[in-house]
């Protein structure tokens, strides 16, 4: 067989895959760390993806790869972790992992947890998945092949691309194929695609010539037509044509929808098997798992075995090591909905009463054989739910409920049930599907409860995907219907809603809130009370505030998602950085113990912010990673965007001011930030200070006056996020020539501001004031921006101010004045990596007088990816790989693979060589 296509040697068995099988060969070699290692097949049914990952896998064992392989099950779609069982089935039980890990490992693939134990901590359970690839990739270089991703299981998918994102440094290769149009979210947008496109005419033609049979004269046409370019149709069709079928459909030859005729054709060929193959091959596609065990169990008056050879013979199925596997998922499709509604019943229950020892597939088999809603077996949908969710699994706890709630008789019941469902997929962070099962609860119910609590979680579905507007009508009418008969609920519905009035940052929304949270009288929610005060006005009547801020805190459980979450927030929209820090990773702390990946990404991007405040730059780089990869498998959009925005922004401040903007401006591709004021703003400081570092001055300072509205009396374009950014807007203007105008915009922030304000904004103030004014009273802003000891915990800017008077004093002849300034800003900027504002320092430190050149040399430190600085600093203490495995959640092999690569970045040959190379560092 020839292959057509001229960038690609020719192949015996693919035709007209060219680029396809250049892509592939490009993610094997890969596996060294060289590209990307994760490619994501798309395609059309038929068009020839398992193919090709079989072409893969074959390719992957020729270069020395372990192959790990999964392929999804509609059978299975149902059943939390199936699918991620199923790929690591060769490598469990981990036996060289760390025993929290195995431990991991064992609540999610072993036996039904104990009733007393606790709920599986789902990033746990996603770290030890990690370690164990990292573990086996130690040995040998692994290939992990990951077939029709459309059916796998929520919980697989949530797993495979925890993993898909933190295959760096880790000799491992991911392909990932799926249909076009039912790519999994984790995989939908952020890893390269391909995507496999019918054949062309020429290939086609020469697949055609390739069967048995070839067709001819007009048959061949009609083929070539009607399969437009589909593999599987132009090997199927002439198969067709061959036993006698014409190529016409059942009215009179009109065209039937490609997946339909497939489907079709293939169950055109079961009348012609004997009545017990045909009974053997609708319990194989009943089954969905192919264990050949299962269908004896069901059928115990069939022999399975002998029943199933006709269809072996004609390639419809192939039995290998227990597994009845068939030849293509389309096959099983076909089999399954040729048969009529009671065999299919059938072939349901006698697969239900063999798996009496497995109760989840067992409830499933049941709920698909049921003709009606069925109490008893929504129960047990229901049970099986529970006990998912027990594993950490809610993904597959939504499922369970959802498909309960359609079962169960009692309209209430069946409310409940659905409310319970998108409560789980939110903790499984799926935001469209809890807006689509919350939504059906209003029309089971009266009982005005349910459907308040389904609302609000509506309403938090739509404000994490940037509908802000949509969801702020949803809460706040819910907080203005409850705000008598259920204060408890309207007080917290409001605080929901606050995070998205903070959002959007609408004046409109700030009264909506202010005049809602009036309505409401004894609610015992010191928390919810504290966070939507704090939103509505968080510059004023800073007294007040923190009255209610103390109030919460004593009484706040330290266990309380919900609590740890709005007083997080809660400090950091008041400048109490220092706590917010602490209370967020507490926060975090209880959502990995809960299993809970709904909230994480939002608690997520606020301790970035915090982190990023209080001048713990790497650490804030880290937990916006984090945030921005559950946001992406979340479909959070929200903070997807404003975790792109902080790592744009840490970009520019560490001097790569091209990739800070190319990285900013993709971010809101296509994204309409008018209805989320706060990312705006935050998108034109991050666009601003890459072109400050640029030495664009005048970009600038247009990008920030972009923070604040261009009226006669200028105001912040956020009402809280826009007055953090006066300090830039001043230094920009100084250097673009526009004092005049930054000098009224910081005016008029400074006349619509209270007097009692944050210490944090009143330095800020004070900076912007300083560098706009006339000589006689700079020199006083500039000391009261550096007065005091609460501006040391915003370290980056009291350094600027630093470095803004030290520039000041030298250029007014005051060199030993400003000395001390410069070297205090010059420690600060060295230790966060912020190369622009350190050279500019260190310049000023030189023509002040001073030596600084040692102060500035790179080190070799600077190679080192953060994951590695921090295996290293550990190493360097004494700590083994296994003390370090334990710590970072890693296994022992990984620790001793990423000191390899250390190692020559360092230049170093011992452990022992490793404090003095990163003492060449300054200290992180």
């Amino acid at each position: 067989m020839v292959h057509v296509g001229p960038d690609y040697p020719a192949d015996p068995g693919i035709l007209g895959r060219s680029v396809e099988l250049s892509r592939l060969e490009e993610l094997l070699g890969a596996v060294d760390g060289s590209g990307p290692q994760v490619l994501v097949l798309t395609g059309e049914p038929g068009a020839g993806k398992s193919t090709l990952v079989d072409w893969t896998a074959d390719r992957g064992r020729a270069r020395g790869l372990r192959i790990l392989r999964v392929r999804g099950s509609e059978g299975e779609a149902g059943l939390g972790l199936s699918g991620v069982h199923q790929l690591l089935h060769p490598l469990l039980p981990g036996d060289t992992l760390p025993a929290q890990q195995r431990k991991a490992l064992e609540r999610a693939f072993g036996p039904a947890a104990a009733p007393d134990e606790a709920v599986l901590d789902q990033l746990s359970l996603c770290v030890s998945v990690l370690a164990l690839i990292g573990d086996a990739s130690a040995h040998r270089p692994l290939l992990l092949l990951v077939d029709d991703a459309q059916w796998l299981d929520f919980g697989s998918v949530d797993v495979l691309g925890f993993l898909a994102r933190r295959l760096e440094g880790k000799p491992v290769v991911m392909l990932v194929a799926a249909r076009e149009d039912s790519v999994p979210a984790r995989f939908d947008r952020d890893f390269p695609q391909v995507t496999v496109g019918p054949l062309s005419r020429a290939a086609a033609g020469l697949l055609l010539n390739a069967q048995p049979v070839p067709p001819r004269g007009r048959a061949r046409t009609q083929i070539l037509q009607q399969a437009a370019g589909n593999p599987l149709a132009l090997i199927e069709l002439p198969r067709a044509l061959a036993r006698g079928r014409t190529g016409t459909g059942q009215e009179g030859g009109a065209a039937l929808p490609l997946t339909a005729r497939l489907e079709n054709l293939f169950a055109a060929d079961l009348p012609g098997l004997p009545e017990p193959t045909r009974e053997a091959l609708l319990l194989v596609a009943t089954a969905g798992t192919g264990q050949l065990a299962d269908l004896l169990r069901a059928a115990p008056s069939l022999d399975v075995v002998q029943a199933l050879d006709p269809a072996e013979r004609l390639g419809l199925v192939r039995i290998d090591d227990g597994q009845v596997l068939l030849r293509h998922p389309l096959v099983r499709s076909a089999i399954y909905h040729a048969a009529s509604f009671a065999e299919r019943r059938q072939a349901h229950l006698a697969l239900a009463s063999a798996l009496a020892g497995e109760p989840d597939r067992r409830a499933w088999h049941l709920a698909a054989a049921a003709t009606g809603q069925d109490a008893e077996v929504a129960d047990a949908l229901a049970e099986s739910a529970e006990r998912a969710r027990a594993r950490g699994g809610f993904a597959a706890a939504a499922s369970a409920l959802e498909r309960a709630a359609q079962l169960t008789p009692a309209p209430e019941l069946r409310a409940r049930r659905l409310l319970m469902a998108a409560q789980a997929a939110m903790f499984a962070g799926h935001p469209q599907w809890v807006g689509d099962i919350s939504g059906r609860v209003g029309d089971l119910t009266e009982d005005a409860r349910l459907r308040a609590e389904a609302s609000l979680l509506g309403g938090w579905a739509l404000g994490v995907t940037l509908r802000h507007e949509e969801a702020l009508t949803m809460l706040l009418g819910v907080a203005e219907a409850t705000a008598t008969s259920a204060p408890d609920l309207a007080l917290g519905t409001l605080g929901t809603a606050a995070t998205s009035v903070y959002n959007s940052g609408t004046r409109f929304h700030l009264a909506e809130l202010r005049r809602i949270g009036a309505l409401i009288d004894d609610a015992d929610n010191p928390a919810a009370l504290a966070w939507s005060q704090a939103v509505i006005d968080p510059h004023g009547q800073r007294a007040r505030l923190l009255g209610f801020l103390k109030d919460a805190l004593a009484t706040m459980s330290s266990d309380s998602l919900a609590d740890l979450t709005a007083l997080g927030g809660t400090t950091w929209i008041l400048d109490e950085t220092e706590q917010a820090v602490r209370l967020l990773r507490q926060t975090m702390d209880v959502i990995r113990r809960a299993g809970s990946a709904g909230t994480n990404a939002t608690v997520s991007q606020v301790l970035a912010l915090a982190l990023f405040e209080s001048g713990s730059w790497t650490a804030a780089e880290d937990a916006a990673d984090e945030s921005f990869c559950m946001a992406t498998e979340a479909g959070a959009d929200n903070v997807t965007l404003g975790s792109c925005i902080l790592q744009a922004t840490l970009r520019a401040l560490r001097g790569d001011h091209a990739t800070a903007r190319a990285q900013a401006m993709e971010a809101v591709r296509g994204v309409d930030l008018r209805g989320s004021l706060s990312l705006q703003v935050r998108h034109r400081h991050a666009l601003g200070l890459a072109a400050f570092v640029a030495g664009d001055h005048a970009d600038a300072y247009e990008q920030l006056r972009a923070t604040f509205t261009h009226d006669f009396r200028p105001a912040p374009v956020h009402y809280h996020a826009s007055a953090y950014y006066l300090g830039d807007l001043a230094a920009a203007a100084v250097r673009a020539g526009r004092q005049e105008d930054a000098r009224t915009v910081v005016e008029a922030v400074e006349h619509s501001l209270e007097p009692d304000r944050s210490p944090r904004l009143a330095a800020v103030l004070h900076r912007a004031t300083a560098l706009l004014s006339d000589a006689d009273d700079a020199e006083a802003h500039f000391r009261a921006a550096l007065t005091g000891s609460a501006i040391n915990c915003w370290p980056f800017e009291k350094a600027l101010t630093q470095l803004d008077f030290g520039e000041w004093l030298r250029r007014r002849r005051r060199s030993a004045e400003a000395r001390p300034h410069l070297n205090a800003a010059l420690e600060c900027f060295q230790r966060l990596d912020a190369r622009p504002w350190t050279d500019r320092t260190a310049a000023e430190l030189r023509a002040a007088g001073a030596p600084v050149a040692a102060a500035t040399a790179a080190s070799a430190a600077d190679a080192l990816t953060a994951q590695e600085r921090q295996i290293a600093e550990l190493a360097a203490q004494g700590l083994t790989n296994r003390d370090i495995a334990a710590r970072l959640y890693l296994s022992p092999r990984t620790v001793g693979y990423h000191l390899h690569k250390i190692f020559p970045k360092l230049g170093v040959r011992a452990r022992a060589q490793l404090r003095d190379a990163l003492s060449q560092d300054p200290p992180q």
